[in-house]
């Protein structure tokens, strides 16, 4: 069986970036790991103190996409650990997702999101699903901790 999760509202909502999960990261606290993740995009510089303050998830991706914004240099290469990050973070922080996350078992864990095709699966389930099987590291990393 593979475990899909998109929206916050189901069995798996915890597992979005936009779930209501806040923790504490770098020093900060962020209300979503979406608030986190974008403002990494801009790290040192006001874009990112704007997008932690941002009032909804939605508003800190909207800010986090506008290319405006100088994007850093080597984002390319460092958003998959930056996601991991955040990510790791938001199931040590909560309890109740982690079990929901541990409950998967071994089971494959995709972002069934129609439009995007890095993070997600893609319209069609081609998308390479990098959120699906960032989740299914921490997942390891955090049963690993629990043996």
């Amino acid at each position: 069986m593979t475990v899909y999760f998109y929206g916050t509202r189901d069995k798996y909502g915890g597992f979005s970036n936009f779930s209501p999960h806040g923790f504490e990261l770098d020093g900060a606290y962020w209300p979503t790991s979406e608030h986190y993740f974008q403002a990494q995009k801009f790290a040192g510089t006001p874009h990112a103190d704007k997008i932690q303050q941002a009032k909804t998830p939605k508003d800190a991706a909207r800010m986090g996409r506008d290319r405006k914004r100088p994007l850093r240099p080597d984002w390319e290469q460092v958003k998959d650990g930056i996601m991991r990050r955040g990510v790791l973070r938001k199931f040590e922080t909560h309890a109740d997702i982690r079990e929901v996350l541990l409950s998967t078992g071994s089971e494959e864990i995709v972002e069934n999101s129609p439009v995007d095709y890095y993070w997600g699966c893609g319209a069609n389930g081609t998308g390479k699903n990098r959120l699906g099987q960032i989740l299914m590291e921490v997942r390891e990393i955090l049963r690993s901790r629990t043996e």
